[in-house]
C-alpha cells in the first residue's frame, strides 16, 4: 500500500502561483508513475499531468500546458506540481495519485490523496 497526502493549497489571487507537495509512505512508491487529478465542484475529475516512475517523462494537459511543472524526488519521496499563472478555471480539489503504469485515466490509478484545495480568485 502507498499512502498519499498532499499539501500546499490556499487561495490566491489570479496571475499568482502554488505549490502543491504529495508525500508518500507504505511501500514504496518508486514503480509507480505519479499523476495530479483535478476536480472542480460539480464536475468529473480530470488527469492535470503525470510523471513516470524515473521522472523522465511528464505530459500535461493542454489547459495547463506552459503553466504548471510536475516533479518528483524518489529519494524524498515526494512528488511536487508547480503551479504559475493560475487562472480562475483552475480552482479545483487537486489530488495525488500513484499508477502502476503511466496512466492517463483514473480509473488505471491505484493509489490515491485525500486532495487539496485550490481557489483562485479573479
Amino acid at each position: 500500500q502507498v499512502q498519499l497526502v498532499e499539501s500546499g493549497g490556499g487561495l490566491v489571487q489570479a496571475g499568482g502561483s502554488l505549490r502543491l507537495s504529495c508525500s508518500t509512505s507504505g511501500e514504496s512508491f518508486r514503480g509507480y508513475g505519479m499523476g495530479w487529478f483535478s476536480q472542480a465542484s460539480g464536475k468529473d475529475r480530470v488527469l492535470v499531468t503525470r510523471i513516470s516512475w524515473n521522472g523522465d517523462s511528464a505530459t500535461d494537459a493542454d489547459s495547463v500546458k506552459g503553466r504548471f511543472d510536475v516533479s518528483r524526488d524518489n529519494a524524498r519521496n515526494m512528488v511536487f506540481l508547480q503551479m504559475t499563472r493560475l487562472k480562475s478555471d483552475d480552482t479545483a480539489v487537486y489530488y495525488c495519485a500513484a499508477s502502476p503504469s503511466f496512466g492517463v485515466t483514473a480509473s488505471e490509478y491505484k493509489y490515491w490523496g485525500q486532495g487539496t484545495l485550490v481557489t483562485v480568485s479573479s
